[in-house]
């Protein structure tokens, strides 16, 4: 009897393992499939590791920290490239803002503006739920409730029915635009780990706080001052405002206005669209710096990038805020940032100056992350055979993996750099 020779998946990570930030995922079989490539920004900009030609590459969302290398695959190689069309817009407009950016601060662009090009004129636009065959391969996106066109996404090898599943980032609790995540069954799971050990509070409880908070801003007389992710968290803010009929206080400022006007162009990815459209319909948008003066000079809610106040008009606007005005945080603080900086008590940089922030803060936790219940739910739902816990610190992925070997499961808390064979 002739022994069947077993068959190894190689995975290697290039980023985002042991930490948040760069994702990106190798893997190795008959051909090379890349998921997500993203970069990392603290103090300085940080990159995953190089990769040399790959045969498809599959795009879970937008933000930067999965997209913001993605252009660096078009230098000569030419990529199968997968992602849903919000995706796509979202990232275009994302990545040329980093690009921007990166010229005004005189920091070395690893891309061009050709590479972004050739990525938004070659790639695949994928629908949910639709497997298309791809050299050897079904690969399918599923809803991952996270953003607008976020994705997890499946991949089934022709030969042997084996799946492998990757989960981005995904929120399994539904938010105002976006439902809940699609559970998807796979051998191997390769799974975010932000929240590994932290539950997030209950939504409908911290909406209310926000809300009563907002109003005591402008029941005296000053302006709430709302930095908010310009993809994903500034529309969600938006429509908490539209149905507490807030919404007539509120100005959009920044590149929240341009990545709103994306995601309603595309109303099949968006949960209770008709929320988003009325509070975009009755907002006032912010065109131009000279019309920044206005929204400061009457009790007011001004929802504008950056979320970490590492820059935008969010900046601007701190420094003019009267004594009544208050500063609402309402995502993650990545260390090294403005923002985890204020959270500290410590001056913030403005035009490379420390600037003393006098006004009064509260953080928000309206993270469009799974929390611990959601994470664990989601590996025992998916049932799978290898679990491979990334997209978290060090502490997060280790915990999540111990914890979940004791369950049975196969499970992985790779580093960067870090091969793993599994058998596929």
């Amino acid at each position: 009897m002739i022994k069947k020779e077993s068959v190894y998946l190689e995975i290697q990570f290039l980023g985002g393992a042991s930490e948040v930030g760069r994702s990106a995922i190798l893997i190795k079989d008959e051909k090379k499939i890349l998921l997500d490539y993203g970069i990392k920004i603290d103090d300085k900009t940080e990159y995953p590791m190089q990769v040399g030609g790959v045969d498809i590459a599959v795009l879970s969302h937008a933000h930067l920290d999965h997209s913001g290398f993605f252009p660096a695959l078009f230098f000569g190689n030419y990529p199968t490239t997968i992602m849903t069309e919000p995706t796509a817009q979202l990232s275009e407009l994302l990545i040329k803002d980093s690009m921007k950016i990166n010229r005004r601060q005189h920091i070395k662009q690893n891309f061009f503006k050709k590479q972004l090009n050739l990525l938004m004129s070659k790639y695949i636009k994928y629908e949910y739920g639709v497997p298309i065959e791809n050299n050897g391969y079904y690969i399918t996106l599923y809803d991952a409730g996270h953003i607008s066109g976020s994705a997890i996404t499946l991949i089934e090898k022709i030969s042997n029915d084996r799946r492998i599943v990757y989960t981005g980032d995904f929120k399994l609790q539904p938010q105002i635009l976006q439902g809940s995540a699609d559970i998807v069954e796979g051998n191997v799971l390769i799974i975010e780990s932000t929240y590994a050990n932290k539950e997030h509070p209950d939504r409908s409880e911290l909406i209310r706080k926000f809300i009563n908070e907002v109003k005591e801003v402008l029941d005296n007389n000053g302006t709430a001052l709302v930095p908010s992710f310009a993809v994903g968290r500034a529309q969600e803010i938006l429509a908490m405002l539209y149905m507490n009929k807030l919404i007539d206080y509120t100005y959009i400022d920044g590149m929240a206005k341009a990545a709103s006007e994306i995601v309603i162009n595309y109303p099949e990815f968006t949960r209770n669209k008709d929320i988003l459209l009325g509070a975009l319909k009755n907002a006032h948008w912010i065109g131009m710096h000279a019309e920044r003066s206005e929204p400061l000079q009457r009790p007011s809610i001004i929802v504008t990038t950056a979320g970490m106040l590492n820059g935008g008009p969010a900046l601007d606007y701190i420094t003019k805020l009267n004594k009544n005005s208050k500063i609402f945080l309402t995502g993650y603080q990545v260390e090294g940032t403005n923002g985890r900086r204020l959270m500290e008590g410590k001056p913030i940089k403005i035009n490379s100056r420390k600037f003393k922030v006098e006004t009064p803060f509260e953080f928000f936790d309206f993270s469009a992350h799974a929390g611990k219940a959601d994470l664990y739910e989601y590996v025992r739902r998916s049932n799978p055979e290898t679990v491979i816990c990334v997209h978290g610190d060090n502490e997060n992925t280790k915990l999540f993996a111990e914890t979940l070997r004791l369950e049975g499961f196969d499970t992985y808390a790779p580093k960067v750099g870090e091969k793993i064979k599994i058998d596929f």
